[in-house]
Parts: structure tokens; sequence; C-alpha cells
């Protein structure tokens, strides 16, 4: 970039599109919200809309990221959330292993699926035990496989499988029935009525791809068995809590990635403030300059690290998980009101201190949606917005998605996002 061109912070809200409920009555918690310093930001540039990833596709975070970086696959070349998690939290991996995401879930003794999440909240102390149990005691038909396991936040762990004698393919599909694989992409499905465990299946007339279907089989057969009375989850059904009595698994990948640097694809120094192990993974990818921020919450120091951190970097990417969570839940009130904590402190304290930095410009988005009267990723919409003084305001009043929609940046393609805001302000 120029001498004197813009510093950009580029925020992206996980999950933060919905639709109208009727708790909010019949508004979306973007809204319901009361958010001025986003509103502040709208009024002083333009706004459009995003489809991450494609038309009709509910995507993962992972896949929806990477495009709202620039990065489409389009080739079918994506290796699989597992390998971007394996990766983000610094699991052994090597081309020819198998990493998987997988869920700490509940079950009960049909394998019919209560809770995918197992009451989402887990304890760091609980996730080690149980893998520790499982890591010790899980064996396979075939002595030359073997399995890892990483536990990474709430009820999120990774799984690497590894065979002695064979590269394992990643033609196989998911346990967990809530999604898809597309291209190496996981795809949430429309689901209704009951959920079991589901078997995996090659996809494949290979021996390595069987291989790979019968040792997650066998993972999660065992998985079940030996969680069914654990310590752990016999406290936690004590105390009211659901037991994470299985681990439902999707996104299987078997080799690195091989992608363009970011630096090297902008001509420009990008730096991130991330957490979460996807997003970590990603930005190793990437070749990312990460700067540490405190925990998922710690809004006000993201702000002001974000603000400080443009004395090193052209721009810095900012991600933020608040929204998602409550759009899982299907809780519209609670995610208005983390709206409400994500503009006062992070936005708010980022506005105070970008006041020392010469042209700043703030994108602010969303990898995908998470309506909360769906309770799940969904392929509607999310808003886009560029502001800063180089950015010819389009006359919108708020951050929201009906603003989104008549912006005058029009409907964007995920990939573009990012190119289209640098070319924007120079």
């Amino acid at each position: 970039m120029r001498k004197d061109g813009a510093k950009i912070v580029y925020v992206l809200l996980d999950g933060v599109g919905d639709l109208p409920h009727p708790a909010l009555n019949g508004l979306t918690p973007l809204e319901a919200a009361y958010t001025p310093n986003l509103d502040l930001l709208a009024r002083n540039g333009a706004m459009g809309q995003v489809i991450s990833v494609g038309r009709g596709i509910a995507p993962q975070s992972d896949i929806a990221v990477f495009n709202m970086l620039g990065y489409s696959f389009r080739d079918g070349g994506y290796v699989g959330r597992g390998v971007i998690e394996s990766i983000g939290c610094n699991i052994d991996f090597k081309d020819g292993d198998l990493a998987l995401r997988g869920n700490f879930a509940t079950v009960d003794d049909s394998n019919r699926i209560t809770d995918r999440r197992a009451g989402r909240v887990i304890s760091q102390e609980e996730a080690r035990a149980v893998c520790k149990t499982l890591s010790e005691n899980i064996r396979f038909s075939d002595p030359d496989a073997s399995v890892a396991l990483e536990p990474t936040v709430a009820h999120r762990v990774v799984i690497r499988l590894r065979h002695n004698r064979m590269k394992l393919s990643d033609k196989i599909t998911n346990t967990d029935p809530a999604y898809d694989k597309v291209e190496g992409m996981g795809i949430a499905k429309a689901t209704t009525g009951d959920m079991f465990v589901q078997k995996s299946e090659a996809q494949e007339s290979t021996a390595e791809a069987r291989t790979a279907a019968q040792m997650l089989n066998e993972f999660t057969e065992q998985v079940v068995k030996l969680l069914k009375d654990h310590p752990v989850n016999r406290a936690r059904i004590a105390s009211g809590r659901k037991p994470m009595n299985c681990i439902l698994a999707r996104d299987s990948g078997n080799r690195f990635p091989s992608v363009q640097p970011i630096n090297e694809k902008y001509g420009m120094k990008i730096g991130c403030i991330v957490e979460m192990p996807v997003e970590v993974g990603i930005s190793k990818v990437l070749g990312m300059k990460m700067f540490e921020a405190g925990s998922l919450e710690d809004y006000e120091l993201k702000a002001r690290v974000a603000a400080k951190s443009l004395s090193k970097v052209d721009a810095v990417y900012v991600h933020i998980k608040g929204p998602d969570e409550f759009g899982h839940d299907g809780d519209a009130r609670g995610k208005k009101k983390n709206l409400e904590d994500i503009d006062r402190r992070f936005f708010g304290t980022l506005l105070k201190d970008l006041a020392g930095v010469k042209n700043p410009v703030i994108v602010v988005s969303g990898d995908h949606s998470t309506p909360c009267v769906k309770k799940a990723h969904s392929d509607d919409p999310v808003p886009l917005l560029v502001s800063g003084s180089r950015v010819k305001q389009d006359g919108s009043a708020r951050f929201t998605e009906k603003y989104g929609k008549k912006g005058s940046l029009g409907l964007l393609m995920g990939a573009e996002v990012l190119a289209t805001a640098i070319k924007l302000v120079g």
C-alpha cells in the first residue's frame, strides 16, 4: 500500500446474521440491539451484503472465514476443518493421517442424540479427563491403528487417526448427522426430528477409505462404552448437567493445505487477533502475524490491541465469537444483549483508540448467519460495512441486515470482500 494508504481493521462477528424473531417483536437481534457505535460507523460508510461461501450453502466457520479472507477453494481442493483445527491446536499431524473435528455430545441408550454439544458447558478439566481415559483405553482391531485426541474449547475436540502401514483416505462420511461434506467443506444439513449417531462409510472403493471408516466406527463405539459410566459423567448427571458420553465426528482431512500467503496475495502486511483453534489454524496456514489479546470476551483488550497493531501491519483481522453461540442456542434476547456488549466494549473502545491513526478504515461483517429461529448456520447473507473518511456514504443509518440489503456495495461473494474493501479505500 502507499505510505499514505488507509489502515484497515477487519472485524468478523461470528454468526452475526439473523432472521426476524418473535421474542424480539419480529426484529432481528441486530435490529433490536442498541448499537450506537456500529450505527455511527454505518452513517460514515457504505453497506452491502455477503454470501460468504456460495448460494444455498450453510457453511461452517472454517471455510466461511477462508472465503471472507479471499480464499474460495473453488477447485475443490479444501483439506477439511479437521486438519485446520489440528494445525490450530498443534496436534501431531502428518500427510496421510486423518484429522476430524469432534463434538462431545449426549446420547441415550439407543444412540439417539439428545444434545449435540452436551449442554455446551464443559470445563477443560472434564474434557482432558475424558480424553485421557479414551486415549489410554481405546484399542483397534488393527494393531497398526492408533488415535490421538486434543480437547480445545468447551464441547470441541480434535481427533487424529493414524495407520502405520498406509495413508488413510479422507473419503469417508461423518458420524455427525447434522453435517455433510461437499468438496472438503463441512455443510450444515437441514435436519428435523430425532437424530442418531451415524455409521461412517467409505466413499470410494479403496483399502485406505475402508480402513479409515472402520477405524472411525470402532473409535465411536468404544467412546460410548467407555464414557457410559465415567466418573466425570456421574458427577455431571448428579449436578443436573448432561453427560458427555459420545463424540460426533465430521470434516475429515488427510493432508496439509497449500495456499498463497495472505501478505503476498494482497501485497500488504496483515495481522490477526484470534483465539479459537480453527481461526488460529487458518492464521497459521495463511501466514498472518498473530497478536495476543486475552480470552474470547476480552472485548476492550481486543480493541486496544487491534488499534495498536496498526503500527506494525497495514490491516488486522479480528474474529469475535460471541453472537454465534447465542444463535445456536436459539437465544434471540441473549444475542441482542451480546451485540450490545460488543458494540459498547469493543467498537466503543476501538473508535477511541483509533483517534490517533491516520486514515483508519473499519470493515465489519460476519462469517455466516446463525439465525436463532433455526439454531444452526444458514445460507442467509450477512451484512457488510466499510466505514472511513475515504468511503462515500450511502445513507445507511444502522448496521443491520435491512440496511445491508439496500446498501451501495450490493451483493458480494465472501472471497471478494477484502479485495473490494482494499480497492475502495486505496
